[in-house]
């Protein structure tokens, strides 16, 4: 019986010590600051469709200091692997490749059951914590595909580990108005900087960032 006790505290101690270092990961990463400190190796998620034309939007306002670029697409995306080598062949930044293209599983088709989605989640998370531990980004931009979520998570439990601090920036999509999209609503939480493009989402979602019309 002592034992059970025993077992059942070090279980409890374990889960708070747990949560509060995901508070102090999640609270102390606003302050702090890409490129301030040079090159910033950078995670971008692309989604299909106007997911990646968007994210590609974005990248073309980060400067050269955002290098070295691994884009990571779901591998049943077949078009945005041609979108991302255009951009970056039309940037030519410099004579090396500066960036990388990376698949893992798609976490969630459209239209597919949400009993079936827990599945494949679970199925992308197993191939995005080996691809997060290996690249250790200093940050991941995404903008709204379901495939950022397992990364995203990766991305924070290299923080909660204590091996390094990866800053997660979200975008929310322009066709956002009063709602955040369902990956939105799971990010919002453990993101560092959360950027809606709607006034209206700023006063429901006060830990979001309106700068206007970004993308």
């Amino acid at each position: 019986m002592s034992f059970l006790v025993g077992l059942t505290l070090a279980v409890l101690l374990i889960t708070f010590l747990i949560i509060i270092r995901l508070y102090v990961v999640v609270k102390n990463g606003s302050s702090c600051h890409p490129g301030a400190k040079g090159a910033v190796t950078v995670l971008v998620v692309a989604g299909s469709g106007g997911h990646t034309t968007e994210i590609l939007r974005l990248m073309e306002c980060l400067s050269e200091a955002y290098t070295p670029r691994h884009y990571v697409i779901a591998d049943t995306d077949r078009m945005s692997e041609e979108k991302i080598n255009t951009f970056e062949s039309s940037k030519q930044l410099s004579k090396e490749s500066q960036f990388t293209i990376c698949r893992i599983p798609r976490s969630r088709e459209v239209h597919q059951s949400w009993g079936s989605s827990v599945i494949s989640t679970l199925n992308a998370l197993r191939y995005s914590f080996p691809l997060v531990f290996r690249l250790r980004p200093d940050m991941v931009l995404c903008n709204g595909p379901g495939t950022c979520v397992p990364l995203c998570v990766a991305g924070l439990l290299l923080g909660i580990l204590g091996m390094k601090k990866v800053l997660i920036v979200y975008v929310e999509s322009v066709c956002r108005v009063e709602t955040l999209s369902l990956t939105g609503k799971i990010i919002y939480c453990i993101s560092d900087y959360f950027f809606v493009q709607w006034p209206s989402l700023r006063n429901i979602y006060p830990k979001s960032i309106f700068l206007g019309r970004i993308v």
